[in-house]
């Protein structure tokens, strides 16, 4: 079986910068790959370029598969692609409901599995139940966070692309909002791509590490090696 992503040799940026180099990675079913590194070592940069929002510069992106569409993003979104951004990007105006049942697929007129999904995501968030009326912009920044991940879940994705999701978290909730995306992978066989700041909570739910520094893979392997190694870590972001 192909894996979910498989990215091999990519070079990544912007025009004519290159941020990302020689980038090889791959996401199975069920699988948690964590790409860390510290700001400004490309790991939003891959995550645009593996959605398609950004061309690459060289390599390929694979999505279950095949090539991944670069001229036209919502076609790897229609294939099974989801993404978590790191601006949450609700509909402030509408309710935690509403802003589930647009996420739902509904191609087809399949109205009525839409609001399956929304009642079967909802048991990984029950704390968004009661908030169900609720606008979304009234939100606090964690429930916000949970809205936005049960939004994505909802369109039913294959793999599902996480950018900094702890970010202006407290503890307690980048905790909750973890165990949650371990779950999911398990339970759907989703695989995950994770970029994220908050090292020890992303190495406690993946399989996988990738440690991105100025764009170059500078550490790999599996995400329990890698916590019990924290002099690798602190070498790698501190440049040391």
């Amino acid at each position: 079986m192909s894996p979910l992503l498989e990215v091999r040799d990519l070079h990544a940026g912007y025009g004519r910068t290159v941020v990302v180099r020689d980038l090889s990675l791959t996401v199975e079913p069920g699988e948690i790959v964590a790409l860390l590194g510290p700001n400004g070592a490309g790991k939003t940069t891959t995550l645009m370029t593996v959605t398609g929002l950004l061309p690459a510069l060289g390599g390929q992106v694979r999505l279950f598969g095949g090539p991944a569409d670069t001229a036209a993003p919502h076609r790897n979104a229609r294939r099974g692609l989801g993404c978590v951004t790191e601006d949450r990007a609700l509909f402030g105006g509408l309710s935690v409901r509403d802003n589930l049942w647009l996420a739902g697929d509904r191609r087809g007129g399949r109205a009525r599995r839409a609001r399956g999904d929304v009642a079967e995501v909802a048991r990984y968030f029950p704390a968004l139940g009661p908030l169900a009326d609720r606008r979304a912009g009234l939100l606090s920044g964690g429930e916000q966070q949970m809205l936005v991940i049960a939004r994505a879940l909802v369109a039913r994705p294959r793999l599902l692309l996480v950018d900094e999701m702890s970010l202006g978290l407290a503890p307690k909730m980048v905790d909750q909002l973890a165990t949650v995306l371990r779950r999911v992978a398990d339970d759907l066989s989703i695989g995950v791509l994770l970029v994220e700041q908050h090292v020890p909570v992303a190495l406690s739910i993946a399989d996988t590490a990738v440690v991105l520094v100025h764009g170059e893979v500078v550490a790999r392997g599996p995400a329990a090696t890698l916590a019990d190694r924290p002099e690798l870590l602190q070498a790698s972001y501190l440049g040391a």
